[in-house]
C-alpha cells in the first residue's frame, strides 16, 4: 500500500532548519570597529577637544564627560570619518555639545588649576594670583560672547590656528574667517571695556 504523502503543515523540520527559524531573517554582517584608528585619533586630539570645550563654556566639573561624549560620537561614526578630516569633524561634534551645554544651562565658574594642565606649566606661587584674576576676566568674557565668535577667537587667539587651518575647520572660505574674527575681537574688546570698568582688573587679551 502506498502511503499517502503527510500533510505539509505536519512535516517535521530538520535541526539546521529549526535553528534558522529561531534565529530569524538572515542579518547583514556587522562590520568591525576601527580600534586602532579610533586609539589614534583619542591619542592626537584628546587635549585639543578638552581645551576647546573648556574655553567653550563647559564647566570643570563637566569637560570630562563632554570630552567623552565628543569621542564616543567619532567611535560611532569613525567609517564616515574622512581621512584627514578627523579634526574637522571633531570640532563639529565638540561645538554641538557645547552648544547643547549652553542652551541647557548658564555656567558662571571660576577657573580651575585643572585647565592649567592642559594649556601651560604651573604658574610660581607669586604669579598665581594675578594669573587666576585675569583668567577670570578672560573666562567672563569668552562667556558673553555668541558661540560662534567664541569659537573663532578660541582657535585663532587660543589655539593659535593659522587663518587656514580655522578656516578649513570652520568649513568657510579665508575672508568669511577674517571677517568674522575681526567681528570676534571687537566684540572682545567692547566687553573687555566694560568689565574692566566695573572691576577695575587691568588689560587683558585672549
Amino acid at each position: 500500500m502506498i502511503r499517502s504523502p503527510v500533510p505539509p503543515h505536519q512535516e517535521r523540520m530538520g535541526s539546521s532548519e529549526l535553528a534558522a527559524t529561531a534565529l530569524g531573517p538572515a542579518l547583514p554582517a556587522v562590520k568591525p570597529v576601527d580600534n586602532a584608528r579610533i586609539t589614534a585619533i583619542v591619542r592626537t586630539y584628546h587635549d585639543f577637544i578638552w581645551r576647546l570645550l573648556r574655553r567653550l563654556g563647559i564647566p570643570a566639573a563637566n569637560v570630562d564627560d563632554a570630552t567623552q561624549q565628543v569621542f564616543c560620537v567619532a567611535a560611532r561614526r569613525v567609517d564616515e570619518i574622512a581621512p584627514g578630516s578627523e579634526r574637522s569633524f571633531l570640532f563639529g561634534t565638540a561645538l554641538r555639545v557645547a552648544s547643547d551645554d549652553r542652551r541647557s544651562a548658564r555656567h558662571r565658574e571660576q577657573p580651575d588649576a585643572e585647565l592649567d594642565r592642559h594649556v601651560s606649566p604651573e604658574p610660581d606661587p607669586e604669579d598665581l594670583v594675578e594669573k587666576n584674576r585675569r583668567r577670570r576676566l578672560l573666562d567672563e568674557i569668552l562667556d558673553a560672547m555668541p558661540l560662534e565668535l567664541r569659537a573663532i577667537l578660541v582657535l585663532f587667539e587660543l589655539e593659535q590656528m593659522t587663518k587656514s587651518e580655522v578656516a578649513e575647520l570652520l568649513g568657510i572660505p579665508e575672508g568669511t574667517c577674517m571677517s568674522r574674527l575681526r567681528r570676534a575681537r571687537k566684540e572682545f574688546q567692547a566687553i573687555a571695556r566694560r568689565r574692566i570698568a566695573r572691576d577695575g582688573f587691568t588689560k587683558v587679551t585672549p
